[in-house]
């Protein structure tokens, strides 16, 4: 953006403004960013009340609320920027741990407000801002892991469902955990019990672990990173279930067409592959991957047997990924029979003006033959 075109240049990046209309009616208060696709962000509605660090602590409270309602463990995402009047703020909660991602300049502006409020509302005894982000770089933040104070355990352990998990927050993927399919992973057991699973794009086993926990004979979980891997076998050993389950270390397209050459067949396929679609312009090609994805994912299915397909794109509507997911099952001869819908938990909830924030699609399917 040329700031030397627009009247936004006379703001610094992340500066408290008033937001009005073209017409000058007052909207609200939030923060601008002249050098950011999305110049301005509502913060709130409320005229008196000023962005002060008593008005991070309510936000943070009214968040706390809504979790404390709907987990008995204090596992879950705590903070889900717009969607919890807190845009560009991310917090996961780990029992008496946090992990908390700012993405935007607002919000790194009033840093050490937020970071103060999470600390008296919850009284963690760690906090780790995980900043090491991409979308920073769009802000003009820097990017990086801190802890701000506290002393992050190597590992930890959660809990979802019966199954326990170690995790590095540290270190780990986003920021550490993938709460959002918590839900959909509970799912399974509705579906029965699989002999064989393939679990795609494991990461430490969520899936995986979870199925074999359940009583699956033997899962696969495969993922680019050795290092997810050996965590999937550690979560693995720490349910009993270590002889069940083993690892596949590489390309997801590539494993899924070695499996195809050995003629390898599972019951339950899990398809949770990262965003394939980033930026609108990759529309398109992303498009083709899910649907290449799919195809080799279902042309390793046991008639009869289950797919899990999983986008975490927003550029993706649920319409069209079914049929993206649709198309991939024309090309092989099968049929699907949609057996239900998912979406992200309530942790992440939606925000209904806002549409980005519905980006989770898990669609469970039986795979039939043509008939």
């Amino acid at each position: 953006m040329d700031t030397d075109a627009t009247p936004l240049g006379v703001f610094e990046p992340g500066q408290p403004v008033q937001i009005l209309s073209h017409r000058g009616r007052w909207l609200g208060q939030g923060y601008v960013n002249p050098h950011s696709l999305i110049c301005a962000r509502l913060v709130s509605r409320l005229r008196k009340l000023p962005l002060s660090p008593s008005f991070w602590i309510e936000r943070i409270r009214t968040a706390l609320e809504l979790r404390e309602r709907l987990y008995r463990r204090p596992f879950y995402r705590l903070i889900f920027g717009e969607s919890d009047g807190l845009p560009g703020l991310i917090a996961d909660r780990y029992g008496d741990l946090m992990t908390v991602q700012i993405t935007t300049a607002g919000m790194e502006r009033v840093r050490a407000d937020i970071l103060t409020a999470l600390e008296q509302v919850l009284r963690p005894t760690c906090i780790i801002l995980r900043n090491d982000i991409q979308v920073r770089v769009l802000e003009g933040l820097a990017q990086g892991v801190e802890t701000v104070f506290g002393d992050p355990p190597s590992a930890l352990e959660l809990q979802e469902g019966e199954t326990r998990f170690l995790v590095d927050p540290r270190t780990g993927q986003k920021t550490g955990w993938f709460y959002d399919q918590a839900e959909n992973r509970a799912r399974l057991l509705r579906f029965g019990t699989p002999a064989r699973v393939l679990d795609l794009c494991s990461y430490v086993g969520a899936w995986g672990v979870q199925a074999a926990v359940a009583g699956a004979e033997e899962v696969v979980c495969v993922d680019s990173s050795p290092t997810a891997l050996e965590r999937a076998g550690e979560n693995a050993d720490r349910n009993g279930v270590v002889a069940r389950v083993s690892g596949l270390q590489g390309d997801a397209f590539e494993v899924l067409r070695a499996l195809r050459e050995q003629q390898e067949r599972f019951d339950l396929v899990i398809l949770d592959p990262p965003a394939f679609i980033k930026r609108r312009e990759d529309v398109k090609e992303g498009t083709r991957a899910y649907q290449r994805l799919n195809r080799l994912g279902l042309e390793l299915v046991e008639p009869g047997g289950l797919l899990v397909t999983s986008s975490c794109t927003y550029h993706m509507d649920r319409r069209t990924f079914l049929g993206t997911v649709r198309r991939a099952a024309q090309s092989t001869g099968f049929i699907l029979q949609l057996l239900q819908a998912g979406g992200q938990g309530p942790d992440h909830p939606i925000h209904p003006a806002i549409p980005e924030t519905e980006y989770l699609k898990t669609f469970f399917s039986r795979v039939l033959p043509r008939f």
